[in-house]
């Protein structure tokens, strides 16, 4: 596949290269052959970039006022109704202040309602912590009949919003708020929803990473290559449900280490889904979880944040080089387990 180790970019590239961006150009496009699709928005249609379906088509789009709850709502009743809905608001505002009504008007009658959640985990950091989402991916698969996506970059985004038609139910998308670097050139390699895509193949230990993650993950096992000799394998776990079981446990077999490093709080997040398939296998690793420690991001700039809490590829590095002095059980026969 095609992924980005060292392409540079500038601030003119931003307006075109946020996963944001690159959805709401997708989703007028798709609105060109299908037109089932309808927008909605909660007064946040140029913040979540679902304008660029809005202005395409306009008698297809209903901004409902500051009332996340109502927009949800309205959702149901037009998917009800046999339109596929796009609903756009940011991520904390989707599973918490609309959590009843994504839940039980949409999950409950398995509707195929597509929530396209911006400002995901700690991506709009200056804004504070009451705009901050660390909750979502423990809220949303926890929600039964739910799909929980959180893609690479906007090119994985793209891949995404247009493969998710595909699923007959709900489906949350998680994606940041302003520039994320790519990690793909291009949309030649393989992606399907509920299958991890391998990022580079690797021996010592494994990285399960998604979302923002997943360029640092290549970067870090870059410097670890450089400077450790390490061959680290990486997974973009792009779908958090349903969660590609087999990857994880080829993973466990082959590397015997594995850190998940997710956007999120450790609590519940992908750590937690990755580490309760592991325990049902009966196989022994050494396991980490890296994100927000159970608490709270402080404010600041996203960029920041990420090197705060050892999310940028310094941090990952130094959690790989703790890991790789910890042991394992030797036993490699795993037949009478």
């Amino acid at each position: 596949m095609a992924v980005v180790t060292g392409t540079t970019w500038n601030c003119y590239d931003s307006a075109t290269m946020t996963a944001r961006e690159i959805y709401g150009r997708t989703l007028a496009e798709m609105g060109k052959y299908n037109d089932r699709i309808v927008g909605l928005s909660a007064d946040l249609a140029q913040t979540t970039a679902i304008v660029h379906f809005a202005k395409a088509f306009p008698e297809r789009f209903f901004n409902v006022g500051i009332a996340e709850q109502n927009m949800f709502g309205v959702a149901a009743g037009l998917a009800k109704a046999g339109l596929i809905p796009f609903a756009s608001t940011m991520a904390i505002f989707a599973c918490l202040r609309a959590g009843e009504q994504v839940r039980t008007d949409i999950a409950y009658q398995n509707l195929p309602v597509k929530i396209i959640a911006t400002h995901g985990g700690i991506s709009f950091g200056h804004a504070g912590t009451t705009h901050h989402c660390t909750e979502d991916f423990a809220v949303m698969r926890s929600i039964a009949n739910m799909t929980v996506i959180c893609p690479a970059d906007g090119i994985e985004t793209s891949r995404a919003v247009r493969a998710c038609l595909d699923i007959p139910g709900p489906v949350y998308i998680r994606i940041g708020r302003g520039f994320e670097p790519p990690c793909y050139e291009n949309e030649d390699y393989p992606f399907t929803i509920g299958k991890a895509t391998v990022m580079q193949e690797g021996t010592d230990l494994t990285i399960i990473c998604c979302g923002i993650t997943v360029l640092q993950a290549i970067q870090a096992a870059k410097t670890l290559q450089e400077q450790d000799k390490l061959s680290i394998r990486i997974l973009n776990m792009h779908t958090i449900k349903p969660l590609d079981r087999e990857a994880i446990i080829k993973a466990v077999t082959g590397t015997r280490r594995i850190l998940v490093v997710e956007e999120h709080n450790v609590m519940g997040g992908l750590g937690d889904a990755v580490g309760g398939v592991i325990a049902e296998s009966g196989k022994g690793c050494v396991f980490k979880k890296h994100g927000l420690q159970d608490e709270f991001a402080t404010i600041g700039y996203a960029e920041d944040l990420y090197a705060h809490y050892g999310l940028d590829s310094n941090g990952i590095v130094e959690k790989v080089r703790e890991m790789l002095g910890m042991e394992f059980e030797a036993d490699e026969d795993w037949n009478d387990e």
